[in-house]
């Protein structure tokens, strides 16, 4: 035992004697590069153009195929989304195998087949790749397009499209995308519900035919096979994918910004505020920049927690979960860009913080420090990427569709590692434009457009802001403050809502209240059940197909949850939220509310009531009736809006409720119709228990 701890205090001595030896100021030696060595697949091309590569790896037994079709950029105007119901349609069953049998297939192979508007991919057992391949053949080359199925998807669709019509983070990209690259432009023009509706079955089947094509195609099989064998499988079923020529057409080059300017959008129900600084750019991954500018977008944003954007925006400062920056790099144009999403008081700040943070990169030369961190952090994520059968094709695919030379993988590493702090304040200086920059800013107006208008770069120069709609259309500058008649109060915003209900002596002759509703979300029925009394009880019920989603009892001082067969208690902060509002009509009993003021709700005025910080209620001035509430919680750090909206009032036993109610939770949009008010009916103390 001596002698063990003899030896174990000189091992512990002699390192620290090694390490004290160690001259911590200077940088230390980077080792050499790790070798890289792909395996180079092996080719074939069917007559009909496709292309073919197979890469055996008999590690398991598994196989992946991917097909790619490396079509030129287009766009489809007034027919936008036509694409993505063809991504829908297709897969659904061929003319040789009905959709439920082919899908039915699929799962009792226990394989994973998906189709998309520019390839599919399939991944199953290694003795099953046969028949899956067959499958996946058969659905490309002989597609079952029917009616039936395409208005199915194409309902869903449109109601997803409208459910993203309030949804911040969709409106940014649609708006900094067509602001960038413009609308005509096949990187710029975005779906709406007009283009999607406009989009028949026949668009979708002339979209098969002039697009989907093996001119373009790249077809990659991995895994646990035998060339061939997958040579005999894929002529055998994709010989009759029938070549057809894919048209190229022309579209102008966008141009960069003038000068920086700042394009703010208004959403009034939005809580975080998106930026998007962005411009155009024209790097390749064949361009001798394009080793320089990964590990510059590295250090910026684009390398995890550590990076300039994150450490000042989310560390320092605390202003986002995450600051982020992309360098793109294709044949085809593509846009720096840095994003980050704020808290609607600190819009401005963050805005001038993130300029400062680019016009840093650009005018200063980043720290060793920096670099070496970023070089290392680089070299590690691709060499575990190269772990990914995946990845594989990933790489094989860049090289024949980038005109990337066949060692490019193989000297990546060596070309990351030579990368210099020079190098990375050049390419910053050549994509990063803080001079011809747009910064797309979608947020609150009332709460963010004063600052916006503050905002200059690092050399006290004023960066103006223009004003656009959702859909990138110019327009004015939104009305940030409404005044309000100094004679409004609290009291009178309450009377005149009950007035226009029916007033006060119907009002109190309703004691209890019973709602009926249905809606469809994603395709699938929901019903809405709601019960309350003018004693603070209330329950409300969501099912979908007889199955309760979503259950919320109050008995007047205690209740519960349940969600998914899990039953929770109502905390403190629940009950208390439920004590003021379980009633038919809280207005009456609301002695806490204060009028907050005057804001837009879909394009009309409405009187803003606060009851705490986290709920407001909505009184439209004109009409006097509810159209809004908004309730903020905290769901994993982040605020969360839950928003009520009503409409479509109608008289029930003299006082009028709503029959529409739309439901919104970030980007989830819910529409219930009430198909019956019950006043003072069905209602009993069981249903609070």
């Amino acid at each position: 035992m001596k002698k063990y701890i003899y030896i174990t205090f000189v091992a512990l001595f002699t390192t620290l004697a090694s390490i004290a030896q160690v001259d911590r100021s200077k940088q230390p030696i980077p080792g050499p590069a790790p070798t890289v060595k792909l395996t180079t697949p092996q080719t074939f091309e069917l007559d009909n153009g496709m292309k073919v590569m197979v890469v055996v790896n008999k590690k398991l037994p598994r196989v992946r195929v991917e097909l790619m079709i490396d079509n030129p950029m287009l766009a489809f105007e007034n027919k936008k989304g036509v694409e993505n119901l063809f991504a829908s349609v297709i897969g659904n069953g061929t003319k040789n195998i009905s959709k439920e049998a082919f899908n039915e297939e699929i799962d009792f192979l226990g394989a994973s087949v998906y189709f998309g508007s520019e390839g599919a991919y399939a991944s199953t057992l290694s003795k099953y790749f046969p028949r899956v391949i067959e499958l996946m053949a058969d659905a490309i080359a002989n597609p079952l397009f029917t009616e039936e199925e395409f208005q199915l998807q194409k309902d869903r669709y449109l109601e997803s499209l409208k459910n993203n019509k309030k949804d911040v983070s969709t409106i940014a990209q649609r708006v900094s995308r067509s602001l960038l690259y413009g609308k005509q432009h096949p990187k710029g023009e975005f779906v709406t519900e007009e283009t999607a509706a406009n989009v028949s079955l026949a668009d979708v089947q002339n979209y098969y035919q002039s697009y989907f094509s093996p001119e373009n195609a790249y077809l990659v099989v991995l895994g646990d096979v035998k060339f061939k064998d997958v040579k005999k499988l894929v002529n055998e079923h994709f010989s009759n994918w029938f070549r057809r020529s894919v048209s190229r057409i022309s579209y102008s080059t966008p141009q960069n910004s003038p000068f920086t300017q700042i394009n703010f959008v208004d959403m009034p129900n939005a809580v975080q505020s998106e930026i998007i600084f962005e411009n155009v750019i024209n790097l390749k991954m064949s361009d001798p920049d394009y080793h320089a500018a990964l590990i510059a977008n590295h250090i910026l944003g684009g390398g995890g927690t550590q990076t300039k954007l994150n450490k000042s925006l989310r560390e320092t400062h605390g202003w986002t979960y995450g600051s982020y920056s992309g360098t793109g790099a294709d044949k085809n144009v593509t846009r720096f860009l840095a994003t980050a999403s704020v808290r609607n008081e600190v819009t401005d700040s963050a805005v001038t913080e993130m300029v400062k943070i680019i016009y840093d990169m650009r005018n200063n030369k980043v720290s060793t420090q920096d670099l070496a961190n970023a070089k290392a952090k680089y070299v590690g994520d691709f060499v575990r990427a190269l772990e990914k059968l995946e990845t594989v094709a990933d790489y094989a695919l860049n090289i024949e569709t980038q005109n990337l030379p066949n060692d490019f993988y193989e000297t990546y590493l060596k070309k990351i590692n030579a990368v210099t702090v020079d190098d990375v304040q050049r390419v910053a200086q050549k994509y990063y434009l803080t001079d011809n920059a747009r910064i797309i800013v979608v947020g609150k107006g009332a709460d963010v457009i004063e600052g916006l208008k503050k905002v200059t770069n690092p050399e006290g120069k004023h960066i103006p802001t223009f004003y656009f709609d959702i859909y990138g259309n110019k327009t004015k500058e939104p009305v940030a403050k409404i005044e309000m008649d100094p004679s409004v109060t609290i009291e009178t915003v309450f009377d005149n809502y009950i007035k226009a209900i029916g007033g006060k002596e119907n009002v109190d002759k309703v004691k209890t209240v019973h709602i009926k509703a249905s809606g469809i979300v994603q395709g699938m029925p929901l019903n809405l059940e709601s019960k309350v009394t003018n004693t603070n009880k209330s329950s409300e019920q969501i099912t979908m197909n007889g199955m309760v989603l979503q259950k919320t009892v109050f008995n007047g001082s205690t209740g519960y949850s349940s969600a998914q067969g899990q039953k929770t208690v109502l905390d403190d902060k629940q009950v208390e939220a439920l004590k003021k509002g379980a009633y038919p009509f809280p207005e009456l009993k609301n002695s806490s509310a204060t009028l907050k003021g005057i804001e837009n709700v879909d394009g009309k005025h409405a009187y803003v009531v606060a009851d705490g910080e986290n709920s407001k209620t909505y009184y439209d001035v004109e009409s006097g009736l509810k159209v809004k509430t908004a309730i903020t919680q905290k769901t994993n750090g982040m605020d969360v809006v839950s928003t009520t909206l009503y409409s479509d009032y109608k008289e029930v036993n003299g006082v009028k409720f709503p029959h529409k109610i739309t439901i919104l939770i970030g980007p989830q949009e819910i529409n219930f119709n009430v198909s019956e008010t019950i006043i003072n009916e069905g209602v009993t103390d069981a249903d609070f228990e």
